[in-house]
């Protein structure tokens, strides 16, 4: 008979197993209860500032429960009447102190704060602010292209600071003064585009409040939409499409596709395409780059181009890796070079001669300031005129009162709309990789592609290697996802520790699922978003990037012996 080795604690009358969990908080949120908590994040190191998350023992002490280990035989409360009162009065101060004006502000309906405020009850503020805390509000920070920093709504909680330092490896911002003039700032208040901020958006991911927001550029959409003067084109990035849906209620990933290629048309695009398309043509150069390195000599890893965020990185703490980075172009900058050639290749056989606009939707925010780069004007006019985030059109189908879940589905246009399976799984960390390994290996069998899959480039770990044979050697591969994670492993290839010929970077940790323009998500749901790619690509036609015959169309009839200035970049 086997004996159960599993150590308990009671939580609320009930024994509960101890199975490894770092803190009480993991015990209890496992028992089905939601403490409530605002500095708490599983990845994040322990704070334990906000107090919300407070327990109590058999002997009236009371605990935060994020930073205290579970113990055998712990006997914890998590609602006694102490508690509640407790936990009302910490809502109330935050809301002494805090800018009121919800109705107008971006997070109103998701906002933690304002959602605690309603559970518990709160129907008055109790401490007002004085006269003069109201006159010296703090100036709102514009300066970025990607984020927009708003003081007043900040509530200490520190989960910025730690995402940017510990995660992101950037610390752009950090504390500043005591007191009641404490604040999150950048060193010396400067304007966070003035700080080494890479604009990736994983500080507004983790910001339970209004404080850190996406710099909303949706009135800019709907002024392009509505110019007759201006052909609108939408390019739509792969993993957008597993995160939209979970703001309508939508499970099935599958669905979403169809559903918001439709609820496009009726906002009003005149030509909606998919990124997809374009990171197929993102593999056939950056493949080729790759070989004509590893068969010259060059020096190596090639480090991959698609992020913004990993090349403003790269440019602020790493310029002498500059050089190792691929020359091409990220897909999205790679697919409006095209689309706005082609009007110039075709001029004569068009029919719509309006001015192209083109609109991106990325899971990114940092591909708002990739795309205001100089590198990225032609003739001083940017190549993608806007993004949007997925929070971003997510909203504007809701501004246009599309009942989303009752669309009926449509396709894409052509030709920039058939992609394979290839370019789909370029939302995912490891995706490139992957599709630049179909293209070495140059095998369309079923068991080639599961052979790859297999080879340890799937998962969302945060550095993965794997090891590929081309031609009688061994080529080695790593992926790798977040900051902190890519700092890492750049000291290693310094110190000689690792060698590798080709890296796939991606700023965001798990990749462009975990974007910082993607609604809020845990390791799970990222998880769910990963799968539903790799669904995608397993469904998908044509699943080897050399394979979409728009490609070659593409390569013959508008890129033609210009790819260098089409699909190619130098910083």
């Amino acid at each position: 008979m086997k004996m159960n080795t599993h150590k308990y604690m009671t939580i609320n009358g009930e024994m509960t197993p101890i199975e490894g969990e770092r803190n009480i908080l993991e015990v209890i949120r496992k028992a089905g209860i939601e403490l409530p908590t605002f500095c708490y994040h599983s990845e994040l190191s322990i704070y334990g500032a906000c107090r919300m998350c407070i327990v109590e023992d058999e002997k009236g002490n009371i605990m935060t429960s994020c930073s205290t280990p579970p113990k055998e035989g712990m006997v914890i409360k998590t609602n006694t009447t102490r508690l509640y009162k407790y936990r009302r009065q910490i809502i109330r101060m935050l809301l002494s102190s805090h800018c009121r004006e919800c109705t107008t502000c971006s997070k109103n309906g998701e906002c933690v704060l304002q959602s605690l405020a309603k559970r518990f009850g709160i129907d008055e503020i109790r401490f007002d602010k004085s006269e003069k805390a109201w006159k010296d509000e703090y100036p709102i920070d514009r300066s970025s292209k990607s984020i927009i920093k708003n003081p007043n709504k900040c509530i200490h909680c520190g989960d910025c600071v730690r995402m940017c330092a510990e995660v992101q490896n950037v610390g752009a911002i950090d504390f500043a003064n005591r007191g009641w003039n404490l604040e999150v700032t950048p060193a010396f208040n400067d304007p966070l585009a003035e700080t080494d901020c890479v604009g990736c958006g994983q500080c507004v991911a983790v910001c339970p409040t209004g404080a850190l927001n996406v710099n909303n550029q949706i009135n800019e959409a709907w002024e392009a939409i509505n110019n007759e003067d201006l052909r609108t084109i939408i390019q739509v990035a792969p993993a957008v499409r597993v995160a939209l849906g979970e703001m309508f209620g939508i499970t099935d990933a599958d669905k979403v596709m169809p559903l918001m290629v439709a609820a496009l048309r009726k906002l009003g695009f005149d030509n909606i395409y998919d990124t997809s398309f374009s990171a197929d043509l993102t593999v056939m150069e950056e493949s080729a780059e790759f070989l004509r390195k590893l068969e010259s000599g060059q020096e190596l890893p090639l480090y991959t181009s698609c992020c913004p965020g990993w090349i403003k990185y790269a440019e602020k703490r790493h310029p002498e890796l500059m050089p190792l980075i691929s020359t091409c172009k990220s897909p999205m900058q790679m697919f409006s070079s095209v689309v706005k050639e082609e009007r110039k290749v075709n001029k004569e056989h068009m029919t719509d001669l309006r001015k192209p606009f083109v609109v991106a939707i990325m899971p990114c925010t940092a591909k708002k300031s990739e795309a205001a780069r100089e590198e990225f004007m032609t003739d001083g006019e940017p190549d993608t005129d806007l993004v949007l985030t997925t929070e971003e059109l997510g909203l504007m189908i809701k501004q246009a009162g599309i009942d989303f879940n009752e669309l009926e589905p449509e396709a894409h246009d052509l030709p920039f709309g058939m992609y394979s399976g290839a370019g789909v799984i370029f939302g995912v960390t490891g995706g490139v990789a992957e599709a630049v390994i179909r293209r070495l290996v140059d095998d369309k069998s079923h068991n080639s592609f599961n052979n790859i899959s297999f080879s340890g480039v799937r998962g969302l770990e945060g550095v993965k290697e794997v090891t590929v044979p081309y031609k009688g050697r061994d080529i080695k591969i790593a992926i790798v996802n977040g900051l902190k994670n890519v700092e890492n492993l750049i000291k290693k290839i310094e110190a000689k520790e690792a060698e590798y010929h080709f890296v796939e970077v991606m700023a965001c940790p798990n990749g462009c699922i975990g974007g910082g323009g993607q609604p809020r998500s845990d390791r799970d749901s990222k998880r769910k978003r990963s799968d539903a790619l790799y669904s995608n690509d397993k469904l998908a036609e044509i699943r080897h990037s050399a394979a979409n015959p728009f490609v070659t169309r593409v390569y013959r009839v508008i890129v033609r012996d210009d790819a260098k200035r089409l699909l190619h970049v130098h910083y």
